[in-house]
């Protein structure tokens, strides 16, 4: 079998140069070629992959630094809500709580200025009512002295005489008297 195999296999190699050179395909241009797409294969490799794959090393770092640093701002901005929400809510409570403080105040300023009114009423009028006092008292005072005079001047007229002055005025004295009891 050995033997069989090794000339078939001769019989193949005799013929592999006759079908590559009817292709057109020669070993020392193929070797040739071979080498020079080896070279032109490194070339591209250390000129144009391998720098477009350290700019995409470059680039991927950046992405997952950048996604870090997302995540980092979410967190941040996460709590920042959560402390603006939290001054907005103190800030609410300090504003009803001086709104209610302001509420009471006016209301007891509003008291305070009704009592005030009140009480300024209340002296105006015991004022009022001690001037209208005084001024019946002096028109009393008028019109007794006045009834005192027409008394006088009535007895003077009745007793047909004419009396002295100082008889005038003990007259008067005495009739103010009278209507003074009264």
């Amino acid at each position: 079998m050995n033997g069989e195999f090794f000339p078939l296999f001769l019989a193949q190699a005799d013929a592999a140069p006759t079908i590559f050179q009817e292709f057109g395909i020669y070993w020392n241009t193929l070797i040739a070629q071979i080498v020079n797409f080896g070279i032109v294969a490194v070339v591209i490799y250390y000129f144009g992959i391998r720098p477009i794959l350290r700019t995409i090393d470059l680039r991927q770092d950046k992405i997952a630094e950048s996604l870090k640093n997302a995540e980092e701002i979410k967190v941040r901005m996460a709590e920042t809500e959560a402390q603006q929400k939290e001054i907005i809510d103190s800030a609410s409570r300090e504003a009803k709580q001086t709104l209610e403080e302001a509420r009471q105040a006016a209301k007891a300023y509003q008291e305070k200025q009704t009592a005030d009114t009140n009480q300024r009423i209340t002296e105006m009028m015991e004022k009022a009512e001690q001037a209208i006092e005084q001024e019946r008292k002096k028109m009393l005072a008028e019109v007794r002295e006045e009834i005192a005079r027409l008394v006088v001047l009535t007895s003077t007229r009745v007793l047909g005489s004419e009396l002295g002055e100082a008889e005038k005025s003990r007259y008067t004295q005495k009739a103010t008297e009278e209507l003074q009891k009264n």
